[in-house]
């Protein structure tokens, strides 16, 4: 069986080549990521602005259990990275097919306990009567028809890790493109049931969703076992092999609570937002939508660095690792700083397309959805830095580490600070947006300093063709 190899040499020359050619499809696979959510909130504001605020209540419900998983398909990125550094084809393949299948067990079991959980999460959280009456039902509505679909989008996840930890990030983004396309398209028809579909609503985009990543999910597959496109992965890889799976669990396991901690301040900070009337709630879920969106850059190069020195640190090169880490993060906070001058100067044309309903809890969505972009803009090239070395502790193994500067970030930075400014010193939805981007400036400062310290310059494989050596990386 033979492998299609990524395009230019990743562990030798050039660094720009390598990097530019691994972070632009990353780039493109993130702003089509985006689209699925920028999609559904185009077409729901133009249902209802609480249909808009029901999809940021939903949102971090759902990704509390959808980050478990995604932490060992990151592991499955770190170990299938470096095994290719280190020329050991066999074993890459190996622990994409463990992978697979351990993602694959996992998502149903998320599902399910997604869907019997959702009401539970909901009536923890207290919210403000006329958010409870108006936006919570739309959740509950949308999250259960998702997590009922969730393990056919799981397929692509674990394809586009495993892909990008190979070298090769235009399958993944070739693949994303048909899918989001497809999303695009059966939105409108099923939220408002034009021509001969249902009118479903907030549901309808629930459905169109998992419909897009099934089709993803399928053609993913296809890539790999069909095409042979890849890792040298074969059929026989997917049965259960308790040394790998031991090490995607130890390895992921940071990861996951990386994510997982991660999507709990989310629903912290949501928490908290809706504790405000339903104009703050919706202008909170389009503003992280678009934070989403112009981040964009900054998270193509961390996941482009996490290949970068995963693949060096495997063929023994640290130096040029270290190189192409500092390279990422001056490219990624320039891009940053020209976007943060846009997003501060022309916040309310931005806001505005996606609210069309022209109602007074539109217009005031607008006004406290600009405010929170120009804040925010404050941070964007801190984002940049952070992610970048987030990616690099990542690609070494040192998924502790990035654990560790993500609690920094979100726990020590962005929620303290968010409850101390919005209710301790009253400044309300103003004292939201301070707050998350005071997070993220924090982390990155932190981040940094550790690590110019070099601690990080080792690999998790020991022998490439035996197994992988117990411990992190600092």
């Amino acid at each position: 069986m033979t492998s299609t190899q990524p395009s230019s040499s990743i562990t030798d020359g050039g660094l720009v080549r390598p990097m530019f050619e691994l972070a632009w499809p990353i780039v493109v696979i993130q702003l089509l990521q985006v689209m699925y959510n920028v999609a559904d909130t185009f077409w729901l504001g133009r249902l209802s602005s609480d249909a808009v605020g029901a999809m940021s209540i939903a949102f971090p419900l759902i990704f509390f259990l959808i980050s478990v998983a995604g932490g060992f398909t990151a592991a499955g990125a770190i170990l299938v990275a470096q095994y290719t550094g280190a020329e050991s084809e066999g074993s890459a393949g190996r622990v994409a097919g463990q992978v697979l299948t351990f993602i694959s067990v996992l998502a149903v079991v998320l599902g399910v306990a997604g869907y019997f959980l959702t009401e539970p999460m909901l009536t923890l959280m207290p919210t403000q009567a006329a958010t409870t009456a108006q936006v919570v039902p739309l959740a509950r509505r949308y999250m259960e028809v998702y997590f009922l679909g969730l393990p056919f989008l799981f397929g692509f996840f674990v394809f586009n890790s495993l892909m990008r930890g190979y070298g090769d990030t235009r399958s993944p983004m070739r693949i994303m493109l048909v899918s989001v396309a497809l999303n695009v398209v059966l939105d409108p028809l099923l939220i408002f049931g034009l021509g001969p579909f249902p009118r479903l609503e907030i549901v309808g985009a629930a459905v169109a969703t998992i419909a897009a990543r099934a089709v993803a999910s399928v053609l993913g597959l296809y890539v790999l076992f069909g095409a042979r496109a890849g890792p040298d992965v074969s059929v026989d890889d997917l049965v259960p092999d308790l040394g790998y799976i031991w090490d995607i669990v130890r390895l992921g396991t940071p990861s996951a609570l990386e994510q997982s901690t991660s999507s709990l301040a989310m629903i912290t900070m949501t928490v908290m937002v809706v504790q405000f009337a339903p104009p703050v709630v919706s202008a909170y879920g389009l503003g992280n939508r678009l934070a989403s969106l112009v981040f964009l850059p900054a998270m193509g190069l961390g996941r482009a660095t996490n290949t970068m020195v995963g693949q060096n640190l495997g063929a023994k090169k640290p130096e040029r690792a270290e190189r192409a880490v500092w390279m990422a993060a001056k490219v990624g906070s320039a891009v940053m700083l020209a976007v943060a001058l846009v997003a501060a100067l022309f916040p309310d044309p931005i806001v505005s397309v996606f609210m069309a309903t022209g109602t007074p809890d539109a217009a005031q969505t607008i006004e406290y959805g600009s405010d929170y972009l120009r804040i925010r803009s404050a941070e964007f090239a801190f984002m940049a830095l952070l992610q970048v070395l987030l990616g690099a502790y990542r690609g070494a193994g040192n998924t502790k580490t990035a654990m560790a500067f993500s609690m920094v970030t979100l726990w020590l930075g962005r929620v303290p600070t968010v409850y101390y400014l919005a209710f301790v010193r009253d400044l309300g939805p103003t004292g939201i947006w301070i707050g998350m981007a005071f997070g993220n400036i924090v982390g990155a400062v932190a981040a940094a300093l550790w690590f110019t310290r070099g601690t990080w310059k080792r690999t998790v494989i020991d022998d490439p063709d035996v197994a992988v050596a117990d411990g992190e990386g600092d």
